[in-house]
């Protein structure tokens, strides 16, 4: 399909590549989340990180947003109590004891460029419609009256443990166009990994960075050029009637933003026009509570490519497996062994050769592999959790059997 034009285009893409790459490598099972954090700035929207703590979401976001060199970063902790100016700029004392009232922006909301807000349905009732105004047209009113600031904000990435409970932070929530669900581990070999870390000595780690200018210019430039082919525009539409037939309705605003995502996944890859490929990324954007998000994710995979049903008819038997090894625990390990040696064993080494032939195919094929790599690592995951948790191997040997 080709490439992005102009060496600056394309080594702005490779090195954002690059970061995802590095950030997937740190932090475990995490590498479609990263790459959608990715693509969600170069669109100029916001996310969300949605799990609960202890999930990695602030390091995440914060090694992230610290490889945009030259950009002004931000970062707060919400309560119910937070003040818009301690948001968008505190009074100045030393102003107001000479009889001046003046706000100080530096280093605030005010005057960021890309923002992490944790606890986002926490923001307060003071601080409610200032927020939003930041986040939907990137103005701040100062306390004193007067014109809006315009903020620089690329986009923001936020994160909750929990869903908004009430009208008030819905507003909030309806602006994230992003919306990802963060777990704990469920690889026991990479559990076995982040304990390892915690007792090993650092390396040095690769930090590829990207200019904040560069950034800017593939957000207002770059990712508006990349071509959205007709094919996909019909795709798009047959998505929203699937969708609807199932009781499951987004709004048109929602879906008229959703194709700046499409455009900048094509663009971190490197290519002028979006591909069926990008459609997955819609997975993150037309759900609105987490039961919702396997039908739509179904139904986006069904359109990326033809393999997707087969392999997402495998993920069910996988999940299956898992639901009984839960329902077993405590169970002798005789009983453990006798069910993996008649049953857990063969289906899923038996998924695990079909994935890895519907791979074959749909890479030879010139197609997506993504949906297929989402089911395999399921496969790979539940596969340890039986060796360690059935068979009693150890996590550490685990991951030479997979």
């Amino acid at each position: 399909m080709g490439e992005l034009g102009g060496p600056g285009v394309r080594d702005t893409a490779m090195r954002l590549r690059a970061i995802g790459d590095e950030l997937s490598d740190r932090f475990y099972e995490r590498a479609d989340v990263v790459r959608t954090l990715v693509v969600t700035l170069l669109a100029g929207q916001h996310s969300l990180l949605l799990g609960p703590p202890g999930t990695a979401k602030s390091e995440m976001a914060r090694e992230l947003t610290g490889r945009f060199e030259g950009a002004s970063y931000w970062e707060i902790l919400l309560s119910k109590f937070t003040a818009p100016t301690r948001m968008f700029g505190p009074v100045d004392v030393a102003a107001l004891a000479r009889g001046e009232y003046r706000q100080v922006y530096e280093g605030r909301a005010t005057t960021a460029h890309v923002a992490f807000i944790d606890e986002i349905f926490k923001c307060s009732t003071a601080a409610l419609n200032e927020t939003l105004g930041f986040l939907n047209e990137r103005i701040y009113h100062p306390e004193s009256g007067g014109e809006p600031i315009r903020c620089p904000l690329i986009g923001a990435i936020t994160a909750s443990n929990e869903l908004p409970s009430g009208d008030d932070t819905a507003a909030i929530y309806d602006r994230l166009l992003v919306r990802i669900e963060v777990g704990y581990l469920e690889d026991p070999s990479n559990f076995a990994a982040l304990v390892r870390s915690a007792v090993s000595r650092p390396t040095a780690p690769t930090r590829t960075t990207v200019e904040l200018a560069a950034l800017q210019h593939a957000v207002t430039e770059g990712v508006p050029a990349v071509d959205v082919p007709d094919v996909i525009v019909d795709a798009v539409c047959t998505l929203r009637a699937a969708l609807r037939r199932r009781e499951l309705v987004a709004s048109d605003r929602r879906w008229r933003q959703a194709v700046g995502l499409l455009q900048a996944s094509a663009y971190l890859d490197g290519r002028p026009a979006v591909a069926e490929t990008d459609l997955s990324v819609l997975t993150h954007v037309l759900w609105n509570s987490p039961a919702e998000r396997p039908t739509v994710e179904r139904e986006v995979l069904h359109l990326v490519n033809p393999d997707a049903k087969e392999a997402l008819d495998l993920a069910d038997t996988i999940d299956e497996l898992e639901a009984q090894l839960d329902a077993m625990a405590g169970q002798s390990r005789e009983a453990l062994s006798e069910w993996v040696i008649k049953k857990a064993h063969n289906q899923l080494a038996m998924a695990g050769k079909r994935l890895e032939k519907l791979r074959e195919e749909a890479a030879g094929a010139g197609r997506s592999t993504v949906a297929i790599d989402g089911v395999a690592g399921r496969q790979r995951a539940v596969r340890a959790r039986v060796l360690t948790e059935a068979l009693g191997m150890d996590a550490s040997m685990v991951q030479a059997q997979l």
